[in-house]
Parts: structure tokens; C-alpha cells; sequence
């Protein structure tokens, strides 16, 4: 498990199911989409795709915060 990884919250989604507005998701590290204005995300299916980077605001939480959002399953493991 990634030790702090980054969370971004969902701003918009397009019409893909798989985000939420207001929603928190983890990104996936990955430099190349980053290049081309792209984030890595974990969505909704479990998956990790390709969003705009438009659609996310990064954000900060403190890990109790974390480690309650991965205990009722708002929040990923990475």
C-alpha cells in the first residue's frame, strides 16, 4: 500500500458512471498522462483510467480521515 497517496476530489465527471461529483479518489502515478493533462485515477469501478485533470482538485487529509474513508469503502486501498 502507498505509504501517502495523492487524493484529488471530484469536480465534474462528463457522463462516465464510474465517478461521482464530490466524490474523493486516489490517483495512480503517472507521468506521462500528467504531460498530457491527464490524471490516473481510481473510479468507482475499481479500475484505474485516464480523466482530465480539469475534473479533480487535489486535497489533503489527515490519515484518520483516510483510514476512516477505507474502513466503510468511500475510499480505495492503493
Amino acid at each position: 500500500m502507498k505509504s501517502n497517496p495523492q487524493l484529488v476530489l471530484c469536480l465534474e465527471c462528463g457522463n462516465h458512471v464510474d465517478l461521482m461529483p464530490r466524490k474523493i479518489y486516489e490517483v495512480v502515478s503517472d507521468k506521462a498522462a500528467a504531460k498530457a493533462g491527464m490524471l490516473r485515477v481510481m473510479d468507482d469501478s475499481g479500475e484505474d483510467y485516464l480523466y482530465p485533470s480539469g475534473w479533480f482538485a487535489p486535497i489533503s487529509l489527515p490519515p484518520t480521515i483516510k483510514r476512516a474513508l477505507r474502513q466503510t469503502g468511500e475510499l480505495a486501498a492503493a
